[in-house]
């Protein structure tokens, strides 16, 4: 009896199981666009004035800095934090950037630029800091200062504005570094082998120049000192600039660390101790946060790697895109349309630039699926723009890029759009046909992204931050 009975429970287990297996297949067939679509929240799109979210993914990383959006709510840079972000003059200094690159890849700036007054130290030409809207802080010198700093991938050399100003400093929130009151502090000599190739040097000191696309400049010593990540993170004689005369847009941050591939960017010169491996996440909105940490500990194990190519700027990382499809549309991409000028990943460029040609199909897809949204006028160097006033969800197609080495990465749904206002929130994608194409930071929001740079590879994992 016991037997049967066991019997006819195997039988009505099965049965339920097959039941709930051909359900939830059904389901998805029947909604086919839960594979090529979502839905979000329209107010999701834009940040809170009042609140800081902040994230808890890198929480528990003793290596580990908090992004912050430089006039959001969790910002101690903004004076403001109720006004309004200036998106013409971030998408204005976004294209500079942009521009710069191109210049700069094109061999036009000049050899001499303008010189700095009162050193009369010519500075060297660099790319434009472009948007400067994610900063991080760190400790420097002995006693420690806290201190912002723009994050940038695209950058080489760390700087900050120092005590004495000797020629001019752009304003800043923090009090600024004063070298003389830190026992750890040392200017480079300029018998060093680190002051090769740079601008000048002064009473035998090491001198360093860099003149930015957009017309920002910072001039001071090459110099050593201790960079304090976090407590248990400390570390000595890291090279930057110690700038004197420093003159743009910074947004009130006290200058710029130097994430890129060159041999003073700040990954390059912690190579002991954090394997030249970093990872970060841009957050989705100005009231959230994200993260950098240094080292391996903490990345994603779900993380996918692509390799880091020969780019045809030295200043970047160089990536392979193969592919691109937008909803369950795969956008006709031949391997020229991307291999004659090649691809980067940059955190500084806001809106991704694609070949003219596959940002057209791009965007023609796009538009046939949000063809029952209400259209409205362009802005910037965005021209798909639509207005979403009275809605609370959109649903969107999903965008995904497949990478060299198999990868495929699945954009965040408040990486596809850029939200001026509501009625006004548009593709964040561009064409441009003279510049290699940049995977820019609105499509890098949410996920964890990670620069294996002794490795050659970069990685992409969802859900970095939030």
């Amino acid at each position: 009896m016991s037997i049967m009975r066991n019997f006819l429970n195997m039988i009505i287990l099965l049965c339920v199981c097959l039941n709930w297996c051909f359900t939830e297949g059904a389901e998805k067939r029947e909604s086919g666009k839960v594979l090529d679509s979502y839905t979000i929240q329209v107010s999701s799109l834009f940040p809170s004035s009042s609140s800081c979210v902040p994230s808890s993914k890198a929480s528990n990383t003793k290596s580990s800095l908090r992004v912050v959006h430089m006039h959001g709510a969790c910002s101690h840079l903004s004076s403001n934090k109720d006004a309004r972000l200036d998106h013409d003059e971030i998408l204005r200094r976004d294209q500079a950037r942009v521009e710069s690159i191109h210049s700069k890849l094109s061999k036009n700036i000049a050899d001499e630029v303008s010189k700095a007054k009162s050193t009369e130290l010519p500075a060297k030409s660099g790319i434009t800091i472009g948007s400067a809207n994610y900063f991080v802080t760190i400790g420097i010198g002995t006693p420690k200062q806290d201190i912002s700093l723009i994050f940038d991938t695209g950058s080489d050399l760390t700087w900050t504005q120092c005590e004495p100003c000797l020629g001019s400093c752009y304003s800043q929130k923090e009090p600024k570094f004063n070298p003389s009151s830190s026992s750890s502090y040392h200017n480079v000599s300029c018998s060093s082998p680190m002051c090769e190739n740079t601008a000048s040097c002064s009473a035998s000191n090491c001198l360093y120049g860099i003149r930015y696309g957009d017309g920002s400049i910072t001039v001071g010593f090459l110099a050593k000192e201790k960079f304090t990540v976090t407590n248990s993170d400390v570390l000595d004689d890291v090279y930057f600039g110690c700038g004197e005369n420093n003159r743009g847009l910074f947004n009130g941050a006290a200058g710029l660390l130097g994430l890129g591939p060159g041999k003073f960017s700040f990954p390059s010169q912690t190579t002991t101790t954090y394997n030249n491996i970093f990872s970060y996440c841009i957050p989705s909105s100005a009231s959230n946060t994200g993260h950098l940490t240094f080292g391996s500990a903490g990345v994603s194990e779900s993380v996918k790697f692509t390799p880091i190519t020969s780019s045809s700027s030295s200043s970047h990382y160089g990536i392979n895109i193969i592919g691109i499809n937008v909803g369950d549309k795969k956008l006709e991409i031949t391997p020229t349309l991307f291999s004659t000028r090649g691809a980067i990943i940059d955190s500084g460029t806001v809106i991704t630039r694609l070949p003219t040609k596959v940002y057209a199909e791009l965007r023609s897809v796009f538009k046939e699926k949000m063809s029952s949204y209400k259209t409205t006028s362009g802005r910037s160097v965005t021209d798909t723009c639509y207005d979403f006033t009275g809605l609370e969800t959109v649903t969107l197609p999903k965008i995904s890029f497949s990478f060299g080495g198999g990868t495929v990465v699945e954009l965040d749904g408040k990486g596809i759009l850029y939200p001026f206002t509501i009625s006004q929130v548009c593709l964040a994608f561009a064409g441009n046909d003279t510049i290699p194409a940049i995977f820019g930071n609105v499509q890098q929001k949410t996920l964890e992204i990670v620069h294996d740079v002794a490795g050659r590879r970069v990685g992409f994992a969802p859900n970095g931050c939030s």
